[in-house]
């Protein structure tokens, strides 16, 4: 029985990794998780979780490729912040949560930076920036609190 739990888990994060940013693309005002998917690649990374990794870069490839954006800008923008800003988080150590949320609004910032840069530099509009970005921020540190 214990088997088919862990089979049907594992099916259930794969259809969500895959089929959410193909909803995505179809409902608008569903939020984008960037931030949380970082985190999730964070948390990968710290912990050596090979299966956080896994599903978060098919996560964020996923979405790239059905919002048709740069296609490893996410990875790149959670490696910037993971490599050289992750280490200054070290003073708000004590409060996990703290940490969560400050990795979710920093991972969002560096990739909409890097997004804003790539659609200046290529005279092109990725994402449109209005109040349903904000709302993904918020569901975003709403995900980071309840983990």
């Amino acid at each position: 029985m214990d088997k088919v739990v862990k089979s049907l888990k594992f099916l259930l994060i794969v259809a969500l990794v895959v089929f959410y940013p193909m909803l995505i693309s179809i409902y608008v005002t569903l939020p984008l998780f960037v931030g949380f998917s970082g985190l999730v690649l964070v948390l990968g990374l710290e912990k050596e979780r090979y299966d956080y990794i896994v599903y978060a870069l098919l996560y964020m490839f996923s979405l790239e490729l059905n919002l048709s954006l740069p296609l490893i800008l996410m990875p790149i923008s959670t490696l910037i912040f993971y490599f050289f800003i992750k280490h200054k988080l070290a003073y708000i150590k004590l409060c996990k949560k703290c940490v969560y949320v400050a990795t979710v609004l920093l991972i969002n910032f560096i990739y909409f930076v890097l997004l804003g840069g790539y659609d200046f530099i290529t005279d092109q509009s990725s994402v449109n920036y209005d109040h349903l970005l904000i709302f993904s921020f918020i569901y975003d540190i709403i995900a980071a609190v309840v983990v």
